[in-house]
């Protein structure tokens, strides 16, 4: 017997999310969501239409809201499903996803008021909320708590409101994301708030990010860029596995996922601004390579749409995992055909930018003026960081390979 998830975009019902008795997934958009002018399509991959698309292109896209890895397989056992049914997840996890989409079980509207249901979160019940996370991911079959985040680290979305952390409930729209430390990566917040704010500073568009403590316990506090910050909105995005229609167990550019190529190209097809967004997207290669961030795979590159018109949107998940030695080095996405970084070379990088003298001009402008400015833009920050609660002896360790591979680049 076939089962159906209805799917909304914001508050619209966009269409249907069907699994048949085989296990194999169909989408169809809602009629009356075709013929509005305001309707936008849910993915790049799911152009507005009246056909019912299939499996190969609708399980990538919607598997690609849920968790990754072993987190996925943590949740699923919680919830007592199949961590290869996505759709059994979604069904009780989805009403609060990345972008504007939520699914519920078909016809229940009346779920969608999103009514202010929350609970403060402060000081002991904060710590033992993200003290549960390592054995509850996304707090999992929680009662009311209906959230689904992609990625493998555990996380938790919540809503800011009044300056206070709360746990949303029912449809109410969260607005920042909690990421607590990572058990056997020492000092993550430190290490990803650090190299968010580098970023920041190299004029790279960033996610808001801050730290603050749940008793002695440091987290880092994401802010939402998909969600308005009066609550009531959902902005659409999409990862650009979910555009391409890439599963997430493929994220990897040597296990059949995206390459640097590849994500050009989607850029360059699909962005409003297709120039700027270029030139940003190859920054960002420069500036993760230079921090030493080899996990910068396809689904931590989105679309953020304005309208129904996508661009690049901000960064996030920005982590210098060279500092960590049992942590693979070999490159997400290769740049010139080479996963790890002590083979890349100036012919290398060149090969990312169209074959004209321009292109390798300003691919070759952009390296040495990231070569000459990280170095000290890292060892300001650290020395402005170090002043303050917010220290940590990773911010050196982090400086070291910035200026090991800056100096790299400067030799070529």
């Amino acid at each position: 017997m076939s089962r159906t998830l209805d799917v909304y975009f914001d508050e619209v019902l966009a269409g249907k999310l069907t699994q048949d008795e085989s296990g194999r997934l169909n989408f169809a958009y809602d009629s009356g969501y075709l013929d509005s002018k305001t309707s936008f399509p849910l993915s790049i991959s799911l152009p507005l239409s009246v056909q019912i698309y299939g499996d190969s292109i609708v399980r990538p896209f919607f598997s690609n809201l849920l968790p990754d890895d072993l987190a996925r397989y943590r949740v699923a056992r919680l919830l007592g499903v199949s961590e290869k049914n996505p759709f059994a997840i979604l069904e009780i996890i989805g009403r609060e996803c990345a972008g504007a989409i939520s699914l519920y079980p078909e016809g229940q509207v009346s779920s969608l008021k999103k009514s202010e249901n929350y609970e403060l979160l402060e000081g002991e019940k904060l710590y033992k909320i993200l003290m549960l996370l390592a054995q509850r991911p996304l707090l999992a079959g929680e009662k009311d708590v209906r959230m689904s985040l992609a990625g493998a680290q555990d996380k938790l979305a919540v809503a800011l409101i009044d300056n206070k952390i709360a746990l949303t409930k029912g449809a109410f729209p969260t607005t920042h994301i909690i990421k607590p430390p990572i058990s056997d990566i020492p000092e993550s917040v430190f290490n990803e708030y650090f190299c968010m704010l580098l970023a920041s500073r190299m004029n790279l568009p960033v996610a808001h990010v801050d730290i603050r403590w749940a008793e002695n316990t440091p987290f880092l506090l994401v802010k939402r860029y998909d969600r308005t910050a009066d609550h009531h909105h959902r902005l659409h995005q999409e990862d650009f596995c979910q555009a391409l229609s890439i599963p997430p167990e493929f994220k990897y550019e040597n296990e059949g996922g995206p390459s640097i190529k590849l994500c050009l190209d989607l850029i360059e097809k699909h962005s409003v601004r297709p120039a700027l967004d270029r030139i940003t997207f190859v920054r960002t290669v420069i500036f993760n390579y230079l921090i030493g961030n080899a996990d910068a795979h396809a689904k931590n590159y989105s679309f953020l749409y304005k309208e129904g018109k996508p661009h690049l949107a901000p960064l996030y998940d920005l982590l210098s995992t060279a500092v960590y030695p049992q942590l693979s080095q070999k490159m997400a996405m290769k740049i010139g055909g080479k996963y790890k970084a002590e083979d890349v070379y100036s012919r290398h990088w060149e090969q990312l930018v169209p074959n004209t003298q321009l292109a390798r001009n300003r691919l070759q402008k952009d390296l040495k003026e990231f070569a000459k400015d990280l170095s000290q833009a890292s060892l300001v920050l650290a020395q402005e960081l170090n002043s303050t609660e917010r220290s940590s002896f990773t911010y050196k360790k982090i400086q070291a390979i910035i200026d090991a591979r800056c100096q790299r680049i400067l030799a070529y």
